[in-house]
């Protein structure tokens, strides 16, 4: 069983574009805009790039994994109708399958396991922009990191 819902599931399968937050070892947060794909076989986020491995948000998770991850877009202009999906949790660097996330990407790549799921506006419902959150429980070792 997932810890997505269908709705988000088939969200996130349908948007290629997320931003995707880090902690420097000086405590500062930084924000980029990466490309992604669910992978439903890992119940994960995987995410890719160009010179992935070179960039300051692969040195950033080595020292601290903890993420978050902002897909979101805007459904309707009018009526007003915004959704998307922040995902809060742990990832493993990869050195393989970044081109499994967009074509062309480099080997290098992030998995992302969930921890804290907030969605909003993802059904026609009236107050479906809403957010509701949910943490993720995993049969996990004691050592593992707490978002």
């Amino acid at each position: 069983m997932s810890v997505f819902t269908s709705e988000e599931i088939n969200y996130l399968q349908n948007q290629r574009l997320a931003r995707i937050a880090t902690v420097g070892p000086n405590g500062q947060p930084h924000v980029v805009p990466v490309g992604f794909r669910y992978n439903p076989e890992t119940d994960t986020i995987d995410i890719g790039g160009h010179n992935f491995a070179e960039r300051k948000k692969w040195r950033d998770v080595e020292n601290n994994p903890r993420v978050a991850v902002v897909i979101d877009d805007i459904a309707s202009l009018n009526p007003w109708r915004v959704r998307g999906i922040e995902i809060r949790g742990h990832v493993e660097r990869l050195m393989s399958g970044g081109q499994s996330v967009v074509a062309g990407f480099d080997a290098p790549m992030f998995r992302v396991t969930p921890k804290r799921i907030v969605s909003w506006g993802l059904n026609p419902e009236p107050h479906s922009w809403i957010p509701t959150g949910r943490s993720v429980t995993y049969q996990t070792s004691a050592t593992e990191l707490d978002i």
